[in-house]
Formats: C-alpha cells, structure tokens, sequence
C-alpha cells in the first residue's frame, strides 16, 4: 500500500471533484473494514469478503466482455463501479465517447483501489464525471455495471444497485412471464363473450371529482393496522374513492371496508384469492383478458376489461380496443394509473409495503398461502422509520417501476401512509391518525 499513490490520486479528486474528497478519506479510515486479499492468477486482483473485484487471470478479457453489449456508436457511457479501472481505459479508448459517467458503488472498495493503484489514467481524463451512484435517482443508459460491486454494493449506494439488478433481469423476467401465461391463453377466447361486452377501461378515466380524495390500496402487512382508518373514512360524507388490488380485498371485507374498485391483473388469481361474489353490486371490476372466468361471472357489479402493452394481447388488440394501464410486474402499477388516468391528483398509497413488514407478507393472508414465505426474504429495505424490512428482489423491483412512474407523474402528490413498509421516491408521509385531509396535509 503507498501513501503516495493514494496521494497522487486524491490530489487529482480534489481538483476535479472537491465534493468527493472528505468521502473518500472517510471511507479510508472506516473501522469496520471488509476483509481484504490478493488474488492471484494470470493476473491479479483483490478479494473482498470472499467476492473477486474483477477477474484473476484475463482482467481486460473480462471488461472486453462487459462492454461487448454497447452501442457501437455510443458517445455517453455510464459505468456503475470503478473496479481496478480496466472498463474505464477500454471505454476511453474509444474516440467517439464523450462522456463516461463514472459511479461509484462501495466507498470503502474504491479508495482502498486508490491506495493500491495508480488511477489517473482515467481520472485524468476530462471526459470522465465521477460520483456516488447515490446521486442519482435512476440508472442511465447505455450503462455496465461491475457483477461484483453489485454484491460489494455499500448500504448507501444500495438503491442504484437494486436498480441495475432490475434492468439487467428485465429480459429473463420478461420471458419468464410468457412462458408461465402459456397455459392460460385460452381464455382469450373462453373470455371473449365477456370482453366483447364489458365497458371499456377509459371510460372510468377523467370521472374522479375535482379535489376528491383517492386511495390506492395494496396487501402489504401495514393494510391491517390501517383498515380502521380506512373503515372510519369509507363513513364519512366525504368519502375516498377507494381502488383495490386482488389479494387486498380479503383483508378490507374482514374490516367491513368495501371497495369502490378492484382491479385484477394476474392470471393465476381465482375466486380464492378475490371473492368477488361477496362484493356488492356497486365495487366495479378491473379486469384483464387473462382473468379467471370464474370472476367475471361472480361479479355482480359492473366489469371493465384493460389492456396492457405485453405480447401477450397483441392478438386481441386490435379487435378489444381498451386503453391500456402501466405495468411493471404488480398488480399495484396499474391501480395507480388508473386512479391517475381518473383524474387524481392527489392519491394515498396503503398497503404498499413492497416488504416483509411484522413476518408478514400480505395482509390478511397466513404465510406462504400468496407465495414464498416471509422467512425466504434474500433483500432488505429501508422503512421510514430507517429500520431494515426483509423483502424480496422482484418486490424491490416492483417498488421502482412504481417510483419511476411518481417520477413522470409531476402533477399528481402521492402519499404513502405506510410507516413499516418501504420508502417509495417521490411520495409524502401521509399520517392517517390525523385529519385525513390529504388537501390540508398538501398545503402545510
């Protein structure tokens, strides 16, 4: 380790990024330090709590390898984790690049590299912008990304990696989705009768009042401590539109809160999971064309078929016209565009855990009876609270697909009235002990 390598570095920090010095020392004092090795082969390179940072024995082989799937002609790279700096000279090598956005995803890995090799070569360079990947709110494209520091990732960068690990699943998941709707295709036809004279989705769009209230709710543990509010709202003359997803009208039954809207997006819910015969004629059905029959034909209230931009209705598009709603892979991301496409502007999100909440996994359901067990959690999350929640990757994943919707969504306030769940981007705590006036919340 050389003192004046990390000198000679730092002294090149200091004068382009100012900001990322005082980072940077204190992550080279950190005392509660990973365990640290060589690793030798062909090459060399460092083992870090037992994850190699690159490749042993061909490390330009491997950045070859990481950069193979860039645009020929890209000009702006984003390179998640700064590595031993291979990636950077392969990538600056290039002409034509621009700008390559340098990000760094553990702290602690990044100056230790500073201390242990010289890095100017691309620290140097004007076209390199450094910074933490926390800075920014989502990820960039085109991008690579370091396999290793997406493990090593530091709990400060850690929402940036939870992003990159979705966008890189986003294809597999993709075609995951297709192959386990195969099986149920049929009921495009089975269902035709039904789509073929049922409302069409857009024509709840723009109905919801000027300044009403609008809640989301969702099944995640938390809905069970605030069915009591909800119950207490639903009485008043002033009542919230309510908009509820499958699995959480179970829980909202139980506590005598009944739905205006239930919205039904998985082919795998039946009449189990949703008990559509116990709604009322007046709770209105959202529905897909995947939809278990059996559904359709308890619901006494009145049915609207929805669209969505996946390959599975592409043979029924143009015959269905329904509008389509945003989807991300839950059942939750196209409530919330329709009670936006109704006109909300100001919606409360309940029950929208996306974690594992009081070893929980949905409310009003015993463990495993919706899926994996709370105990299968691989990830955590922050609450607002800044406790650690278990949860699972696809709910992380979920979570983001939702933030980036508030994200293109400037005029609509989103509230998020769960305390034990997930903080979600771009919402406002909205405390349901209080008045329950999201209007005179948003205007103190």
């Amino acid at each position: 380790m050389s003192d004046s390598c990390f000198s000679d570095n730092l002294t090149v920090i200091s004068r382009r990024w100012p900001a990322l010095t005082s980072v940077i020392l204190q992550a080279a004092d950190e005392q509660h330090r990973p365990q640290v090795q060589l690793a030798q082969g062909r090459d060399s390179t460092l083992l870090i709590n037992g994850v190699q940072l690159t490749s042993r024995h061909d490390r330009q082989k491997e950045a070859r390898e990481l950069t193979a799937k860039l645009p020929a002609d890209s000009r702006k790279i984003t390179l998640y984790g700064t590595g031993l700096g291979d990636v950077q000279q392969l990538l600056l090598a290039s002409a034509q690049l621009q700008q390559l956005n340098v990000c760094i995803m553990n702290e602690y890995v990044f100056a230790l590299v500073l201390q242990l090799l010289d890095q100017r070569h691309w620290l140097n360079d004007d076209r390199v912008e450094l910074l933490l990947a926390a800075a920014q709110q989502d990820i960039e494209l085109p991008f690579v990304v370091s396999p290793s520091e997406l493990v090593l990732v530091s709990d400060t960068q850690r929402e940036i990696a939870n992003q990159l690990s979705a966008e890189r699943d986003a294809e597999y998941v993709a075609a995951q989705v297709m192959r386990a709707a195969e099986p149920y295709m049929h009921r495009l036809a089975e269902n035709k009768h039904y789509w073929q004279n049922d409302k069409a989705v857009q024509q709840l769009f723009n109905s919801v009042q000027p300044q009403q209230q609008v809640f989301v709710i969702a099944s995640g543990p938390s809905l069970e401590q605030q069915c009591h509010y909800l119950y207490q709202r639903q009485q008043q003359r002033n009542a919230p539109l309510l908009i509820a997803v499958d699995t959480a009208v179970k829980a909202l039954l139980e506590h005598n809160v009944v739905p205006d809207i239930v919205i039904t997006m998985d082919h795998k819910i039946g009449p189990w999971h949703l008990p559509c015969a116990k709604l009322p004629p007046t709770t209105a059905l959202v529905y897909f064309p995947l939809t278990h029959s059996q559904l359709l034909t308890d619901c006494t209230g009145p049915r609207y078929v929805a669209m969505s931009q996946s390959k599975l209705f592409d043979s029924v598009r143009a015959e269905l016209g329904a509008a389509s709603l945003f989807i991300h892979g839950s059942v939750l991301h196209p409530a919330v565009d329709l009670a936006v496409k109704m006109g909300a502007t100001q919606l409360v999100l309940f029950g929208a855990d996306f974690a594992f909440s009081a070893n929980k996994t949905h409310a009003g359901w015993q463990d495993k009876m919706l899926g994996p067990g709370y105990a299968s959690a691989t990830d955590w999350v922050e609450n607002v609270q800044g406790e650690k929640v278990p949860t699972l990757r696809n709910l992380l994943t979920y979570r983001l697909g939702l933030e980036r919707f508030i994200r293109a969504h400037a005029s609509v306030q989103f509230f998020n009235a769960s305390k034990a769940g997930a903080v979600i981007a771009g919402t406002k705590p909205f405390d349901e002990a209080g008045p329950g006036n999201v209007v005179e919340q948003a205007e103190k």
